[in-house]
């Protein structure tokens, strides 16, 4: 854990971590599939044990010692594991079949919890846990993704005010600013791969609980927009224009 921080930034971010989880869960309730809303107790222990091992790892100092190791403890360990269930998701036919039941509208809901994340990002570099540049002060516009999301799943999704062009457009930006924030994140990292923020190098994801923004909201992050881009390419959505 990094020492002399406030309690209520470690708060705050475990809160939102939930809110994920919970967001998530009741995505997968509100699926067009009976046998995928039956799944939703199976896949919330499952991301609760996930979330469980990653605290253990974390709080073992798992990720925040041998910093010099390649690749880094917190990308085989914590990100890569996700990635590859996205991967086996989006090529199984039973993983296309629970993607492709998914509400659109849900998932992008679930994109406001970058709200309080970015929040959480300017407490940490105010005490120095992170640098300036993965901040909105800096290089990261994440926080944009989180505050029109509402807009776009209510008015685009529910209401069908936005033609399909328009919500592929914004899941292809947001995607984008997904990636940036991610790549200054892994470059600012005490790893062999750092490549800028030397003197205030990125140490929040290496300890608890801030460990769970690259092994857990991120990649459900991922996993939504990669879903709806796949949906509204081939149209497998319910707009009606």
């Amino acid at each position: 854990m990094i020492e002399n921080l406030p309690t209520y930034i470690s708060l705050t971010f475990g809160m939102t971590t939930v809110a994920t989880l919970l967001l998530f869960i009741w995505t997968i309730k509100n699926s067009k599939s009976e046998k995928a809303r039956k799944k939703t107790a199976y896949i919330s222990l499952g991301l609760i044990v996930w979330l469980l091992f990653q605290g253990v790892l974390t709080l073992n100092n798992m990720y925040n010692t041998d910093t010099n190791s390649f690749p880094p403890k917190i990308v085989l360990l914590g990100i890569l594991p996700m990635v590859m269930a996205i991967i086996v998701l989006f090529t199984t036919s039973k993983g296309k079949q629970f993607i492709d039941s998914l509400p659109l509208e849900n998932l992008t809901y679930v994109n406001v919890v970058r709200i309080p994340v970015e929040i959480v990002l300017f407490w940490l570099y105010v005490n120095k846990a992170i640098p300036e540049l993965m901040t909105f002060e800096g290089r990261n516009f994440d926080i944009l993704a989180g505050i029109s999301s509402p807009f776009i799943a209510y008015f685009g999704l529910t209401k069908v005010r936005f033609n399909r062009k328009i919500i592929l457009t914004w899941n292809l930006i947001c995607l984008g600013l997904l990636f940036n924030i991610v790549l200054n994140a892994l470059f600012s990292a005490p790893s062999p791969i750092q490549k800028f923020a030397f003197e205030q190098p990125n140490i929040a994801i290496l300890n608890f609980p801030f460990s769970w923004l690259p092994t857990f909201i991120v990649p459900i992050i991922l996993f939504g927009h990669l879903v709806s881009i796949r949906r509204l390419i081939s149209f497998k959505t319910e707009l009606n224009k």
